[in-house]
């Protein structure tokens, strides 16, 4: 009944980036990993981000187990913990992980938590999910509900269009070779900056269909997120289906030590265009909430970014040294404008906006307008 469908064509395999295995090494250390999925439905303009989460996978631990956290549409707020890391299950060397509530009733003998077939998964899990680079699927209960049917699931395949680099070229880490020896802290990886999401979404009793719709996913991995960070991603611009956006910055650590940095990454018409600390010059002006402001240069290309949100954003928890706490806010109908130049000839390359760009802050320290 259970199966390990490592990635097996080529192209697939051509689009796995680094990181995209489980990073835990079995010891007791403080240690989180989390994962996202995000899937926007253009027609409807909403959108559907899915976060998980492990903790202290070795157990025992006063922040030991996982979560679920879904932001819905109109940004509405979902989450399920599960508190048996022992139902945790994820791959080493490819993106796969899942959760279960219990072990299923319908196994014959025990079974320990691994990859399940879709059809097995429906029928077998009461409540959990499970994900990988090309399926996704879940189902979560609200436990103050007299109903102990689940109150939100979820089924879609995804096919991946860009990872992170040029889509001929072998995948990059996000954060440069160097992450390969976690001297950073958190990591964070884009696991697939495009793909294409077709299945359905039942959210409250209403169900959502889509086919070819954007689909996005990334991680992160460490001991504790930053002490402060933004993040900008969208693949849903108004007339341009090709061009993927993902941009961030952050205060952390690195060997110790706290730096600042940040980047964009943008993926159009089958070129990756990078602006990261050790080939451009990036500067940001970052409010404690509504606005996001972007430059970045180097010698060929600059981008210039731009995005608003008159909403109030929903508080989403992540994972810090005390657990996992409310500590960031998110939308996923921002407004964003993206405009792209040769520098030679200072003639922009693409001119887009959108107004489901997903948009977040976090983190302490938030007096004012984040200038670096």
């Amino acid at each position: 009944m259970v199966s390990t469908p490592f990635l097996t064509s080529r192209s697939q395999s051509r689009r796995q980036t680094p990181h995209s295995g489980y990073h835990w090494g079995g010891d007791r250390q403080r240690f989180f990993e989390g994962w996202y999925y995000r899937v926007t439905l253009p027609q409807e303009r909403q959108s559907f981000a899915f976060m998980y989460s492990i903790e202290d996978p070795v157990g025992g631990q006063p922040h030991s187990g996982g979560a679920a956290q879904i932001l819905g549409p109109d940004d509405e707020y979902f989450c399920r913990t599960f508190p048996d890391v022992q139902q945790f299950w994820a791959w080493p060397n490819a993106l796969g992980l899942g959760h279960w509530t219990s072990s299923p009733k319908t196994f014959q003998k025990p079974q320990s938590p691994g990859y399940l077939e879709p059809d097995t998964f429906n029928t077998s899990i009461s409540e959990g999910y499970q994900g990988t680079a090309t399926q996704h699927q879940g189902k979560l209960a609200d436990p103050s509900r007299t109903n102990s049917s689940p109150t939100v699931q979820w089924s879609y395949q995804i096919q991946p269009i860009y990872g992170w680099g040029n889509p001929t070229s072998p995948q990059q880490s996000t954060a440069g070779w160097l992450s390969q020896f976690q001297i950073f802290e958190p990591g964070w990886q884009i696991l697939m900056a495009h793909g294409l999401a077709s299945g359905w979404i039942d959210w409250h009793g209403q169900r959502y269909e889509f086919q070819q719709a954007p689909a996005y996913a990334e991680k992160n991995w460490g001991g504790a997120f930053p002490q402060k960070w933004f993040w900008v991603n969208c693949n849903a611009f108004d007339g341009e289906p090709d061009l993927a956006l993902t941009a961030g910055g952050g205060r952390r650590s690195v060997l110790g030590q706290m730096e600042e940095v940040a980047m964009i990454g943008v993926h159009y018409r089958g070129k990756f265009y990078e602006f990261v600390p050790w080939n451009s010059q990036v500067k940001w002006a970052i409010a404690p909430w509504g606005s996001w402001k972007m430059i970045a240069k180097n010698s060929r290309y600059r981008a210039e970014l731009t995005a608003t949100c008159d909403r109030s954003g929903t508080p989403l928890r992540a994972p810090t040294l005390d657990g996992l706490t409310f500590c960031c806010r998110d939308t996923m109908t921002g407004q964003a404008t993206l405009t792209l130049y040769d520098q030679q000839s200072n003639l922009p390359i693409l001119n887009a906006t959108s107004s489901l760009a997903g948009l977040e802050v976090g983190g302490q320290h938030w007096n004012g307008v984040w200038v670096g």
